[in-house]
């Protein structure tokens, strides 16, 4: 197969770029969720050891569905559900066998969708395609061919589909990678038009054959970031999120207090994926595990705002506590595990799109008071772009009013009587955390 000329490509990408930017308002109405009063509320439907679960997971899932429409959830992300080298679905390899899956089956992941959407919930995918695994050797004895799970050649290919710098695996004729190099499996080439073919009808084929509404991209600075954003044209998902994980920037152990190119790093990257797209805010979960050890002062930025990817693109930012790779059997870095709720009072009362992890809210016995978070959102209508007006940061507290509705006190600091006008009623509270609402 003759190789396509890298810049060629790249400069098509850049146009594609520009060309979707200007789409970028009809396109948020036409493929994403627009701010409404039925705020999103994103959970994470599984942890790292999932796949063990005795039964299938997808079963013992389907079995919670009604708890999670009463806390409010409205997307639920599932893990990869394609035939995998490693247990947790993050090293694929037959993207259209779906019998593999440690999760469970086909029949059994279509069920759990069916009982989700039952409920008015939408299911995500976990989309792993920086990267597969080979199933077969080529000439040279070198693991790069690969098979799609059917019969028609979909997904079946050879060397010349991994990036040619990848030289562990490559034979030379693909294209360079457009992104972040990936060690652990062959990375790619997704500047090769059959591939990004082929990965779009397979994903379209995860919506209308499996049932699923949208995608949370893994590794997702692996490739360029315009061409992402033809995959989100391209598939038109109700909800669609990249993982960019970079760490903090640091200054003797501890994060600088200014994180701004940091934020700006996942703001871009949204920018240039054509603007509809939204990011992990590792921003905010990395200033707000440190602020919750008596700093809060960093939640307040130079210019008054949220530090986060939500105090310059809320609508494009989605928060979190912890997730399967930073918690879990993982810890790869961890939340600290006494302050927990401290971090849902704000993600679920802040702009962007909080997510709910399965270990916090069914393991951790928290239920209940994220359940009342979730509640105090819904009701005050508290949005992707709600405003924040931050009236105190300090080292022992925090408090901030949203959209004039409510105002979350975190920290230690008990009384902030002086902060809080008569009109407003606690609505929640627990360890180091307060809740008001607004009387009607």
């Amino acid at each position: 197969m003759q190789t396509t000329c890298y810049y060629c490509l790249k400069t098509m990408a850049m146009k594609f770029s520009s060309l979707l930017s200007l789409f970028c308002f009809s396109l948020c109405f036409a493929i994403l969720p627009c701010p409404s009063a039925a705020s999103t509320i994103l959970f994470q439907g599984f942890n790292w050891e999932s796949c063990n679960k005795p039964g299938g997971w997808y079963n013992s899932l389907k079995s919670s569905v009604d708890e999670l429409a009463r806390a409010g959830v409205t997307h639920v992300w599932l893990p990869p559900p394609s035939h995998s080298v490693a247990p947790q679905g993050y090293m694929p390899a037959k993207l259209y066998d779906l019998n593999s899956s440690k999760y469970g089956n086909q029949a059994e992941l279509k069920a759990l969708i069916a009982a989700l959407h039952q409920r008015g919930i939408r299911a995500i995918a976990d989309i792993v395609i920086n990267h597969r695994c080979a199933t077969k050797q080529d000439a040279r004895g070198i693991w790069c061919v690969f098979e799609g799970g059917r019969t028609d050649g979909r997904l079946d290919w050879g060397p010349s589909f991994i990036c040619r710098d990848d030289v562990k695996y490559s034979d030379g004729t693909g294209n360079l990678d457009s992104g972040a190099g990936y060690d652990a499996a062959p990375d790619i080439d997704h500047l090769n038009p059959r591939a990004r073919m082929e990965l779009i009808v397979w994903m379209n084929w995860l919506k209308t054959e499996i049932g699923f509404d949208g995608w949370r991209f893994d590794f997702a600075k692996g490739y360029a970031a315009a061409i992402m954003g033809i995959y989100v044209q391209e598939t038109a998902p109700n909800f669609a999120v990249g993982e960019l994980w970079s760490g903090l920037y640091y200054d003797s152990g501890k994060p600088n207090y200014n994180q701004d190119a940091h934020r700006n790093e996942l703001a871009k990257w949204v920018q240039d994926a054509g603007g509809v797209i939204t990011a992990f805010d590792f921003t905010t979960k990395g200033i707000l595990q440190a602020a919750v050890q008596g700093e809060w002062w960093r939640m307040k930025d130079t210019n008054g705002k949220p530090p986060g990817l939500i105090g310059i693109l809320p609508r494009n930012a989605v928060t979190f506590v912890d997730n399967h790779d930073t918690g879990s059997t993982q810890t790869r870095w961890p939340f600290p595990s006494d302050k927990v709720m401290q971090g849902y009072a704000y993600i679920l009362t802040h702009p962007g799109i909080p997510t709910i992890f399965y270990d916090h809210f069914f393991d951790w016995g928290l239920m209940k008071e994220i359940e009342g978070l979730a509640a105090i959102r819904k009701r005050n209508s508290i949005s992707e772009t709600s405003a924040v007006n931050i009236l105190v940061a300090e080292a022992d507290v925090y408090v901030a009013m949203i959209d004039q509705k409510i105002i979350v006190k975190l920290g230690p600091r008990f009384d902030v009587r002086n902060l809080v006008p008569p009109s407003f009623k606690v609505a929640a509270s627990g360890k180091n955390y307060c809740v008001w609402e607004k009387s009607a």
